[in-house]
């Protein structure tokens, strides 16, 4: 088994290092490319020190079988046919190919069955909003299917990647000397700050960032879910929270939908509101789960639940979603 890792060297590459080392993921070599910028490189996996060589239109991807790629959407769709040419499998973190019909999006404790299809060797990373949002809402839907989802985000600055933590950090330091910030990354300053705005508006005035987790929350749960988002960037540096109010066609009991959660792949519940316990970012930085609470009924609708999650995007919005599709594939047998 062949791993190859594209865009090493950038936060969601390098996540990836340390997902498939503490998984133990199995494989024989592990190969690293990067841009021209990167080549040369030279990272420590399992003790070993490798070496970035530059993406190149050539035969480099000959005998890999799997390759996580995070190198951005123009890239992903430059080098597709390079990297899937000799039979390996693309997993791939950006957006350039979620919403085609002939890749499969995927979340492997939602959808893992859609990888058994993959006509052009592609397999497509959801956003980290997305996948945060659909492994809760699968364990809601295996009650009572879901109608309708509004939701609120408060992403970390981390979904910008290390320039955005950077700046981040920068803006904490400088605001603490009384300097003046820089603003770089952001569309405003993000220390002591929340920005309504992640991505681009688009013309119906939702951002980017929220037209995603309708359409992709839609491709993934298979079902004619309807879901209404607000993307908000907050001074958090890892970890994304969302606020999030289901409708389902019967009404659900706040202990009903706890034990869902409970017993749901990939879910932590942590609900215990009189002991001051509920997911927050401080503490989830690192870990693997979708973590759950604050469960409770919507009060203005007899059909509604409302509950509250965080995850790290980074990790399971990320590098840990791609390599477990990976693992799924290796345990169906579904890669060559």
């Amino acid at each position: 088994m062949r791993v190859a890792i594209v865009g090493v060297s950038g936060a969601v590459g390098q996540e990836f290092l340390r997902v498939l080392e503490e998984r133990n993921f199995p494989m024989d070599e592990l190969v690293l490319f990067g841009s021209a910028r990167s080549a040369g490189k030279k990272y420590i996996f399992k003790g070993k020190e490798l070496t970035v060589k530059e993406l190149q239109h050539n035969d480099d991807f000959k005998g890999i079988d799997i390759a996580l790629t995070s190198a951005g959407a123009s890239t992903s769709k430059e080098f597709e046919k390079t990297i899937t040419k000799h039979g390996a499998i693309m997993i791939d973190n950006s957006s350039a190919f979620r919403m085609d019909e002939d890749v499969p999006l995927v979340v492997p404790e939602v959808n893992a069955a859609a990888c058994a299809h993959t006509p052009r060797n592609v397999i497509a990373n959801p956003n980290c909003t997305t996948i945060q949002l659909v492994v809760a809402l699968k364990a809601i839907e295996n009650v009572s299917h879901i109608k309708r989802v509004h939701v609120s985000t408060y992403q970390a600055a981390s979904g910008a990647g290390a320039v955005g933590m950077e700046e981040l950090d920068k803006q904490v330091h400088q605001h603490a000397k009384g300097e003046e910030l820089t603003v770089s990354k952001f569309q405003y300053q993000l220390a002591m700050n929340l920005i309504p705005h992640v991505d681009v508006f688009t013309e119906n005035g939702y951002t980017k960032e929220e037209m995603k987790m309708y359409h992709e929350s839609r491709k993934i749960m298979g079902t004619d879910i309807e879901v209404s988002a607000t993307c908000v960037r907050v001074p958090v540096m890892r970890a994304h929270s969302e606020a999030t109010w289901v409708e389902t066609e019967r009404p659900i009991s706040v202990a009903e939908a706890r034990q869902a959660f409970e017993r749901a792949e990939g879910i932590i519940v942590q609900d215990n509101p009189s002991s001051n316990e509920y997911p927050m970012p401080l503490f989830i930085a690192g870990r693997n789960e979708v973590f759950v609470g604050r469960i409770r009924k919507d009060l203005s609708n007899p059909n509604g639940l409302t509950f509250w999650t965080v995850s790290d995007q980074i990790k399971k919005g990320a590098a840990l979603n791609a390599v477990q599709i990976a693992e799924h594939m290796i345990k169906a047998g579904l890669v060559k």
